[in-house]
Formats: C-alpha cells, sequence, structure tokens
C-alpha cells in the first residue's frame, strides 16, 4: 500500500510539473496572440484577453507606408529557404564523405573544422565582412545565404555521427551488387537519413529566419532587409507606443517555422534501418 502511496504521489508530481512547464511556455505565446488582436498601441493591458478584437495591426502591417514588411517578409523566405537547402547539401555531402571514405588529410580536416566550431561566430564577423566587401557582395542576399550555408557545415559533427552508426555492411552488400558510390548515397544512404536531413533542415531555416546581428551588418538598404532587421528597426523607432504592432508582426514571423515543422515532424519518427537488409 505504501508503494502505491508513493508511486500515486510521484505521478502526480510528475504531472503538476508538465502542468507549469507547459503554463510557462504557452503562456508568453498566447498573450503576443491575444496582445496583436487588442485594440490601441499599448504594452500593458489590465486584461489577458482584450474587450474587443481587431485585425487592424495586421492590415497596418502591409499598408503602412513608413515600413515594408511585406518585402521583408519575402526577402526572409527567400534568404531561409535557399540557405536551408543548400546547408543540407553541403553538410549531407561533406559529413558523409568524412564518415564513409578514408583519405589524406582527412584526420586533419576534422580536426580543424573541431577546433573551428569551438570559437562564436561573433569573431569571424570582419573578416567575412571584408571578404564580402572585396567580393561586392554587401547589402546583397547572396551573402547572407553563401555565409549561412557555409558555416553550417561547422556545426555538422552530429550528421557525421549519425553516417557512423550505419552499418558499413549496407554498403559492401550494395557494393557487391555492382552499385556505385553515387547510388549507394542516393538510394541507400538518402533514404535511412530522413530523420537527420529534417533536423538540419529545420535547424537551418529557423537560424536563417531569426537572424538578426549578421543581416545588420551585412544588409544595409531598407528594401533588402530580413524581417529581424525591420522589425527592430520598428521597435526602435517607436519605442513601446506600437507594441501592438510589433506583435502581430511576430505572429506571422512564427507562421513558417510552425508550418515547416508539421510537414517535417513525420520524418523525425522514422526508424533509422527502416526497409534496410533483413535477416
Amino acid at each position: 500500500m505504501g508503494q502505491k502511496s508513493a508511486n500515486a504521489l510521484r505521478l502526480t508530481l510528475s504531472y503538476i510539473v508538465l502542468i507549469a512547464i507547459a503554463i510557462c511556455c504557452l503562456y508568453p505565446a498566447i498573450w503576443v496572440l491575444l496582445s496583436s488582436l487588442r485594440p490601441g498601441t499599448s504594452l500593458f493591458a489590465p486584461s489577458l484577453i482584450p474587450d474587443k478584437f481587431t485585425f487592424a495591426h495586421y492590415k497596418e502591417l502591409f499598408t503602412n507606408p513608413s515600413f515594408r514588411y511585406g518585402v521583408w517578409y519575402l526577402n526572409t523566405l527567400k534568404i531561409a529557404t535557399l540557405s536551408m537547402i543548400f546547408s543540407t547539401i553541403l553538410v549531407t555531402l561533406s559529413m558523409y564523405s568524412l564518415s564513409r571514405f578514408r583519405f589524406p588529410g582527412r584526420k586533419t580536416t576534422l580536426t580543424a573544422l573541431l577546433v573551428l566550431g569551438m570559437f562564436p561566430g561573433f569573431m569571424s564577423m570582419i573578416a567575412v565582412f571584408i571578404v564580402l566587401l572585396q567580393l561586392n557582395l554587401l547589402d546583397t542576399h547572396a551573402a547572407l545565404i553563401l555565409v549561412y550555408s557555409a558555416g553550417s557545415v561547422l556545426s555538422g559533427f552530429i550528421v557525421k555521427g549519425f553516417y557512423d552508426t550505419i552499418p558499413r555492411s549496407l554498403d559492401e552488400a550494395a557494393r557487391i551488387d555492382g552499385a556505385s558510390h553515387l547510388q549507394v548515397f542516393i538510394r541507400i544512404m538518402l533514404p535511412l537519413s530522413k530523420p537527420m536531413l529534417t533536423y538540419v533542415a529545420l535547424t537551418t531555416f529557423t537560424g536563417a529566419w531569426v537572424d538578426f546581428i549578421f543581416a545588420r551588418l551585412v544588409l544595409r538598404s531598407k528594401e533588402n532587409w530580413t524581417l529581424a532587421v525591420g522589425m527592430w528597426d520598428l521597435v526602435n523607432s517607436y519605442q513601446n507606443s506600437n507594441f501592438t504592432l510589433f506583435a502581430a508582426g511576430a505572429v506571422l514571423i512564427a507562421i513558417p517555422i510552425t508550418l515547416l515543422f508539421v510537414f517535417l515532424q513525420r520524418f523525425l519518427v522514422q526508424g533509422l534501418t527502416a526497409g534496410a537488409s533483413k535477416g
């Protein structure tokens, strides 16, 4: 009886902790959503739920001539999507080669990637800025896409570790059947890599979507800004008097990330060796 009481108490405490964590996670998002629907521009309100709902702030985002939210949205979507595609390709190919092949300089390359990954990206900003200046890429979206895509390779060790766990017997069996290295990669490795490719795609898209510091450094003209830079300028210009407008913009920013996660989450639950060799 005592053991059952202890288990019931432990289960109850677990549910209480989980409920508290859920409230802490959901409350800020609900507050921002309801604030975007509240009339006026005040940061504070007497109640969480507004007395009257309005979509005027969402309309103002695209009609106010003082800022260009629609242009910033398309710019960010283009940069994040292309960065996600290119970085996923680069990380997958580079880490697959470092995991499956043995060639001169392999250990040196791994060591260099490991050492470079230990330093924060802020340390390289001035050097990257000078390189982009010499290449006449400042104030262009290509500069952001290039840096985001190439920089993702430095954090690709988790992808290499993923490929290291795939049995080499799959490669050897395919090679015995006459498959080339490219066929092994496309027909065997890529289907097994869906969970890892999903992780890389999600993290890269999210990082490029919300990045502010590097985008603020590179992008100078207002029509080339991303959402993070534009929303910062909105708050910096209007201070707290336009918080409800900022909240509406924040809600729209969350939509692509949410849709991408919903679309890709089904790949996260697939088994590592599903559909591989039997017996």
